[in-house]
């Protein structure tokens, strides 16, 4: 894979330009600009969500440097469904520049439409569905059905003078769907006819054999848990699992409870799907938690969030008995989701932390209450043959995915130098059917930390490793300004550590006479006198503690 960074050349004339900002190497932050003619189209603009080793971090966003200066000449946003992944950092682009056309399915903008509305953010939108054509700008653009574990996915076919773009966006190919949505494999083969010049494919499932299992069977899994479950169900699945939520409504319907969601994402969601008629409700089914309370135990289903172990989420907050549902013996936790790559440990503290409590916990390890929305290789080997493109760039995975990805491609006879493994940054130019790299930007993690966007860094997440894993040390020394002789001091405080603030009772001749050398080489100044108190107190807690914690040395004149 290339990494170094070099910058491409100027754009030629009649050539297309293929640039993804996030979502390769990762399950996440999917985002890919396309440019023609001076003018860009950007196709999904999602967040990847932190890991253990990003403590504090809310939200990771595409890095949007390449866009920041050309921001009147993107012409459309296009948003191939309403996942996270895909359309949560549209409001921060916007902020940006507002008046960006956003195109999409019915659903997926109604998702996007409420999350800009909590961010004050006015939206221009064009609702299209399959089988649609539009021109935005120098792009035409073609929607087709493809099926995925939210409803309304669209892939996009994107026409230019220099060749034809299929972006699949999330898909799988569910012969047997929920909704009767099948993926458009007719007009797969069509535009494989056309001539598919560049062909963007999901690679999140690329390595697992054979064929993602049917929707509508778990249904009957559900059916049968719910049906047998003691006391309370909770169920945990993403915010924006219609279908899922579908499933659970039904059999919770058919075993006469009643369901209440929990979490606001999950809250608004499932109201836009419900408005929308994606999500079908039996009369009566639907009740607010807080009245969910006064029904038997035996009479209720919760549907959270938190199926991937986020701090924050309902699910992890009952398992540390920080919410006001309380799982207990003869409870029932059903978590109905995938476990995203990064998230298995913080998943599994959760499901301790149930079991503990006395729940029984369902999950995909110890029964079928989740199957993936993404093409399995079988399904991509299907893809592959009917639309025989000429050049082949993996997208949405991680390097492991995309690696298995270009393997099917190239075992269905496409060759190899036409399989494109790149990275976030990689910039890719298509003319007269064949696709060339010809530059690498370079593409940070823009992180999200509370009310700032950007302004952590990588340094910052490393201070703050320190601080959890190392502990922190404060020393303080007050010095005569002529002579570089110490006054009072030194003064250490340390926290995080097992040992009391006297174990540096020894360590403080050695600051003194590394501070009196220093003085004695003519060194006045604080800055320079605070790094050999750093070095000092360092060197020494490293061989004596066998630590490396972070040290605030301060030197004040007198």
């Amino acid at each position: 894979m290339a990494n170094t960074v070099y910058d491409p050349p100027a754009l030629a004339q009649g050539t297309l330009r293929v640039t993804p900002l996030g979502g390769l190497g990762e399950v996440g932050r999917n985002m890919t600009i396309f440019e023609y003619d001076g003018k860009i189209l950007v196709v999904d603009c999602g967040v990847l969500f932190p890991e253990e080793h990003q403590p504090g971090v809310d939200l990771i966003l595409p890095d949007f440097a390449p866009l920041r200066d050309r921001l009147d000449d993107i012409v459309g946003i296009v948003l191939t469904h309403g996942h996270e992944d895909h359309i949560g950092a549209v409001p921060y682009l916007l902020k940006l520049k507002n008046d960006i056309p956003l195109i999409g399915s019915g659903l997926t903008l109604a998702l996007v439409e409420a999350k800009l509305k909590e961010h004050r953010v006015k939206s221009y939108t064009l609702t299209v569905a399959e089988g649609q054509r539009e021109q935005v700008g120098p792009f035409d653009l073609e929607f087709v059905a493809v099926n995925h574990s939210i409803p309304d996915a669209l892939a996009v076919a994107i026409r230019t003078p220099a060749g034809m773009a299929l972006a699949t966006g999330d898909f799988k190919m569910d012969q047997l769907p929920l909704d009767g949505r099948l993926t458009d494999l007719r007009a797969f083969a069509r535009l494989g006819e056309e001539g598919i010049d560049l062909f963007l494919v999901d690679s999140t499932n690329a390595d697992v054999p054979g064929f993602t299992p049917l929707e509508r069977s778990i249904g009957p899994v559900l059916d049968q848990v719910i049906g047998r479950a003691p006391r309370r169900v909770i169920v945990a699945s993403f915010s924006s699992h219609v279908h899922r939520v579908q499933q659970v409504i039904d059999a919770a319907a058919a075993h006469g409870r009643r369901v209440a969601f929990l979490g606001r994402s999950m809250v608004r969601n499932m109201t836009i799907a419900q408005d929308l008629g994606y999500l079908k409700v039996p009369d009566g089914v639907l009740i607010d938690y807080k009245k969910a309370r006064d029904l038997p135990d035996d009479r209720i289903v919760y549907m959270s969030t938190g199926s991937q172990g986020e701090p924050m989420a309902v699910l992890s907050r009952m398992a540390n008995l920080d919410h006001e549902i309380e799982p207990g013996p003869g409870d029932t936790v059903i978590l109905a989701s995938s476990q995203i790559p990064g998230n298995e440990n913080a998943i599994y503290r959760v499901i301790d932390g149930l079991t503990k409590l006395g729940a029984n916990v369902v999950h995909k390890g110890n029964a079928k209450v989740h199957v993936s929305g993404h093409a399995a290789a079988g399904e991509l080997l299907y893809c592959y043959n009917i639309l025989q493109p000429r050049n082949v760039l993996p997208v949405h995975g991680e390097h492991r995915h995309l690696m298995a990805n270009a393997k099917l491609a190239q075992d269905t006879g496409i060759p190899a130098e036409r399989t494109i493994l790149a990275e976030n940054g990689t910039v890719i130019d298509l003319k007269d059917g064949e696709a060339r790299v010809v530059g690498q930007r370079d593409i940070g993690f823009v992180y999200v930390d509370g009310s700032t966007v950007g302004e952590i860094t990588d340094a910052d997440l490393k201070d703050r490793r320190i601080l959890g894993e190392e502990g922190f040390i404060s020393v303080i020394v007050v010095v005569d300004a002529s002579t570089g002789r110490i006054i009072t001091g030194p003064e250490i405080h340390a926290r995080g550590f097992a040992e009391d603030d006297s174990v540096f009772e020894d360590v403080k001749p050695k600051i003194a006479a590394a501070l009196a050398e220093a003085a004695g080489s003519g060194v006045r100044d604080t800055h320079a006198l605070s790094q050999v108190v750093r070095r000092t107190i360092g060197r020494w807690v490293n061989q004596r503690l066998r630590r490396r914690p972070m040290i605030v040395p301060l030197v004040i004149e007198a």
